[in-house]
Protein backbone atom coordinates (compact mmCIF):
# COMPACT_ATOMS: atom_id res chain seq x y z
CA UNK A 1 0.00 0.00 0.00
CA UNK A 2 1.61 3.69 -0.87
CA UNK A 3 1.73 5.89 1.82
CA UNK A 4 0.22 9.20 2.07
CA UNK A 5 2.54 11.89 0.38
CA UNK A 6 3.61 14.40 3.41
CA UNK A 7 2.24 16.99 1.13
CA UNK A 8 -1.34 15.55 1.49
CA UNK A 9 -1.53 15.33 5.21
CA UNK A 10 -2.99 18.53 7.75
CA UNK A 11 -0.11 20.85 8.24
CA UNK A 12 -0.10 19.91 12.08
CA UNK A 13 1.39 16.97 11.09
CA UNK A 14 4.14 17.61 8.99
CA UNK A 15 7.53 18.37 10.51
CA UNK A 16 8.32 21.53 9.22
CA UNK A 17 5.12 23.39 10.10
CA UNK A 18 5.59 21.89 13.70
CA UNK A 19 8.60 23.31 13.94
CA UNK A 20 7.29 26.83 12.89
CA UNK A 21 4.96 26.29 15.01
CA UNK A 22 6.05 24.46 18.12
CA UNK A 23 9.76 24.88 18.05
CA UNK A 24 12.40 22.10 17.80
CA UNK A 25 12.20 20.51 21.07
CA UNK A 26 8.47 19.41 19.89
CA UNK A 27 9.67 17.25 17.53
CA UNK A 28 10.96 13.77 17.38
CA UNK A 29 14.82 12.67 15.97
CA UNK A 30 12.59 11.17 12.79
CA UNK A 31 10.86 14.60 12.14
CA UNK A 32 14.08 16.61 12.86
CA UNK A 33 15.98 14.16 10.12
CA UNK A 34 13.10 14.21 7.92
CA UNK A 35 13.25 17.94 7.56
CA UNK A 36 17.09 17.85 6.60
CA UNK A 37 16.19 14.97 4.35
CA UNK A 38 13.39 17.23 2.44
CA UNK A 39 11.63 14.73 0.21
CA UNK A 40 10.88 11.19 0.41
CA UNK A 41 10.72 9.06 -2.80
CA UNK A 42 7.62 6.60 -4.47
CA UNK A 43 6.00 4.80 -2.18
CA UNK A 44 7.52 6.19 1.06
CA UNK A 45 7.33 10.01 2.44
CA UNK A 46 9.99 11.32 3.93
CA UNK A 47 9.13 11.06 7.41
CA UNK A 48 8.53 7.69 6.74
CA UNK A 49 12.04 7.41 5.54
CA UNK A 50 13.27 9.45 9.12
CA UNK A 51 11.81 6.93 10.89
CA UNK A 52 13.44 3.98 9.30
CA UNK A 53 17.00 5.87 9.71
CA UNK A 54 16.50 6.11 13.44
CA UNK A 55 15.58 2.75 13.66
CA UNK A 56 17.89 1.16 11.71
CA UNK A 57 20.64 2.98 14.21
CA UNK A 58 18.61 2.35 17.16
CA UNK A 59 20.10 5.91 18.22
CA UNK A 60 21.37 8.97 17.15
CA UNK A 61 24.91 8.88 18.06
CA UNK A 62 25.32 5.82 16.20
CA UNK A 63 23.18 7.73 13.05
CA UNK A 64 25.91 10.35 13.76
CA UNK A 65 28.90 8.60 13.39
CA UNK A 66 27.40 6.48 9.99
CA UNK A 67 29.60 7.49 6.91
CA UNK A 68 27.99 8.38 3.75
CA UNK A 69 28.33 5.58 2.11
CA UNK A 70 26.62 3.95 4.95
CA UNK A 71 24.02 6.27 4.48
CA UNK A 72 23.31 5.54 1.09
CA UNK A 73 22.90 2.35 0.97
CA UNK A 74 19.34 2.90 2.80
CA UNK A 75 16.67 3.58 -0.10
CA UNK A 76 15.46 6.76 -0.46
CA UNK A 77 18.99 8.25 0.77
CA UNK A 78 21.03 9.52 -2.35
CA UNK A 79 24.43 11.32 -2.31
CA UNK A 80 22.82 14.89 -1.42
CA UNK A 81 20.56 13.61 1.31
CA UNK A 82 23.75 11.57 2.11
CA UNK A 83 25.51 14.67 2.40
CA UNK A 84 23.38 16.82 4.00
CA UNK A 85 22.99 14.43 6.95
CA UNK A 86 26.61 14.03 7.69
CA UNK A 87 27.16 17.97 7.28
CA UNK A 88 24.59 18.86 9.94
CA UNK A 89 25.98 16.15 12.46
CA UNK A 90 29.13 17.48 12.02
CA UNK A 91 28.06 20.92 13.11
CA UNK A 92 26.43 19.68 16.29
CA UNK A 93 29.82 17.63 17.07
CA UNK A 94 31.61 21.12 16.47
CA UNK A 95 29.07 22.92 18.41
CA UNK A 96 29.31 20.47 21.25
CA UNK A 97 33.13 20.79 21.48
CA UNK A 98 32.51 24.56 21.70
CA UNK A 99 30.33 24.24 24.57
CA UNK A 100 32.63 21.84 26.23
CA UNK A 101 35.61 24.25 26.08
CA UNK A 102 34.01 27.26 26.86
CA UNK A 103 31.08 26.93 28.98
CA UNK A 104 31.25 27.92 32.32
CA UNK A 105 30.81 24.92 35.12
CA UNK A 106 28.32 25.71 37.53
CA UNK A 107 29.22 23.57 40.87
CA UNK A 108 28.16 26.39 43.13
CA UNK A 109 25.40 28.47 43.93
CA UNK A 110 27.69 31.02 43.97
CA UNK A 111 28.74 30.28 39.94
CA UNK A 112 25.15 30.42 39.34
CA UNK A 113 24.64 33.19 40.73
CA UNK A 114 26.91 35.09 38.19
CA UNK A 115 25.64 33.53 35.09
CA UNK A 116 22.15 34.85 35.50
CA UNK A 117 22.60 37.56 37.70
CA UNK A 118 22.08 40.45 35.49
CA UNK A 119 19.74 39.09 33.00
CA UNK A 120 17.64 38.77 36.17
CA UNK A 121 18.16 41.80 37.93
CA UNK A 122 15.73 44.34 36.48
CA UNK A 123 12.72 41.83 36.05
CA UNK A 124 9.64 43.07 36.96
CA UNK A 125 8.01 39.57 37.38
CA UNK A 126 9.10 36.49 38.60
CA UNK A 127 10.73 34.14 35.65
CA UNK A 128 11.47 30.49 36.19
CA UNK A 129 15.05 29.31 34.49
CA UNK A 130 16.82 25.97 33.53
CA UNK A 131 20.19 25.45 33.53
CA UNK A 132 20.79 22.00 31.62
CA UNK A 133 24.74 20.75 32.62
CA UNK A 134 26.27 18.07 31.38
CA UNK A 135 28.04 15.29 32.86
CA UNK A 136 31.39 17.45 33.47
CA UNK A 137 28.65 20.34 35.35
CA UNK A 138 28.90 22.90 32.02
CA UNK A 139 26.26 24.45 31.05
CA UNK A 140 24.29 23.19 27.56
CA UNK A 141 21.57 25.45 27.55
CA UNK A 142 19.43 27.97 29.55
CA UNK A 143 15.68 28.28 29.11
CA UNK A 144 12.77 30.63 30.66
CA UNK A 145 10.19 28.79 30.71
CA UNK A 146 7.28 29.93 33.07
CA UNK A 147 6.67 33.73 34.63
CA UNK A 148 4.68 34.55 37.43
CA UNK A 149 4.32 33.07 41.08
CA UNK A 150 5.58 29.58 41.34
CA UNK A 151 3.51 26.82 42.03
CA UNK A 152 2.50 23.32 40.78
CA UNK A 153 0.29 24.16 37.90
CA UNK A 154 3.35 26.96 36.24
CA UNK A 155 6.03 24.77 36.80
CA UNK A 156 4.89 21.19 35.37
CA UNK A 157 7.66 18.29 35.68
CA UNK A 158 6.61 17.69 32.06
CA UNK A 159 7.39 20.87 31.26
CA UNK A 160 10.77 21.20 32.77
CA UNK A 161 12.11 17.81 31.76
CA UNK A 162 10.75 17.87 28.11
CA UNK A 163 13.96 20.73 27.70
CA UNK A 164 16.16 18.95 30.05
CA UNK A 165 15.86 15.42 27.67
CA UNK A 166 16.07 17.31 24.03
CA UNK A 167 19.37 18.70 25.64
CA UNK A 168 20.73 15.40 26.72
CA UNK A 169 21.42 17.08 29.99
CA UNK A 170 22.95 14.68 32.84
CA UNK A 171 21.51 17.72 35.45
CA UNK A 172 19.76 20.85 35.86
CA UNK A 173 19.93 23.68 38.21
CA UNK A 174 16.56 25.58 38.74
CA UNK A 175 16.54 28.96 39.28
CA UNK A 176 14.05 31.88 39.34
CA UNK A 177 14.29 35.54 40.57
CA UNK A 178 12.22 37.45 43.36
CA UNK A 179 11.63 40.99 41.96
CA UNK A 180 10.97 42.45 45.68
CA UNK A 181 14.52 41.84 46.38
CA UNK A 182 14.30 39.13 49.06
CA UNK A 183 15.70 35.59 48.09
CA UNK A 184 14.01 33.60 50.80
CA UNK A 185 12.10 30.53 49.30
CA UNK A 186 8.40 30.60 49.83
CA UNK A 187 6.62 27.61 50.65
CA UNK A 188 5.37 27.00 46.82
CA UNK A 189 9.15 27.43 46.24
CA UNK A 190 9.95 24.59 48.10
CA UNK A 191 7.16 22.51 47.29
CA UNK A 192 7.33 22.86 43.42
CA UNK A 193 11.64 22.12 44.36
CA UNK A 194 10.99 18.80 45.88
CA UNK A 195 8.25 17.58 43.10
CA UNK A 196 11.12 18.25 40.72
CA UNK A 197 13.95 16.60 42.26
CA UNK A 198 11.25 13.46 42.91
CA UNK A 199 10.63 13.60 39.19
CA UNK A 200 14.69 13.92 38.27
CA UNK A 201 15.01 10.93 40.02
CA UNK A 202 12.85 8.57 38.30
CA UNK A 203 14.18 10.00 34.98
CA UNK A 204 17.68 9.47 36.28
CA UNK A 205 18.86 13.79 35.78
CA UNK A 206 19.67 15.17 38.81
CA UNK A 207 18.21 18.38 40.34
CA UNK A 208 21.70 19.77 41.59
CA UNK A 209 20.17 22.77 43.46
CA UNK A 210 17.61 25.99 42.97
CA UNK A 211 18.67 29.56 43.39
CA UNK A 212 16.73 32.12 43.93
CA UNK A 213 18.30 35.17 43.20
CA UNK A 214 17.34 38.96 44.80
CA UNK A 215 19.13 41.79 45.91
CA UNK A 216 21.68 42.60 48.23
CA UNK A 217 20.89 44.54 51.47
CA UNK A 218 21.87 45.65 55.29
CA UNK A 219 20.30 42.50 56.41
CA UNK A 220 21.57 39.95 53.72
CA UNK A 221 25.21 40.30 52.50
CA UNK A 222 24.34 37.88 49.70
CA UNK A 223 21.79 38.59 46.58
CA UNK A 224 20.76 34.84 46.27
CA UNK A 225 19.59 32.16 47.84
CA UNK A 226 20.43 28.12 47.37
CA UNK A 227 18.11 25.52 48.32
CA UNK A 228 20.34 23.26 48.63
CA UNK A 229 22.73 25.42 51.03
CA UNK A 230 19.37 25.81 53.25
CA UNK A 231 19.05 22.30 53.90
CA UNK A 232 15.82 21.69 51.69
CA UNK A 233 17.11 18.66 49.09
CA UNK A 234 16.70 15.26 50.47
CA UNK A 235 20.05 13.87 51.39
Amino acid sequence: MTSMRLKDQPLSERPRERLAALGPEALTPAELVAILLRTGLKGANVLEIGKQLVKKYGSLQSLAQASREDLQTIKGIGRDKAVTLVAAFALARMMAKELGSESPVLDTPEAVADLVRENNRLREVETFQILMLNTRRRLIRLVDTAQGTLDTLLVHPREVFKHAISANAAAIVLVHNHPSGDPTPSEADIKVTRDLIRAGQLLKIDVLDHVIIGRKSQERSKDYASLRELGYFYT
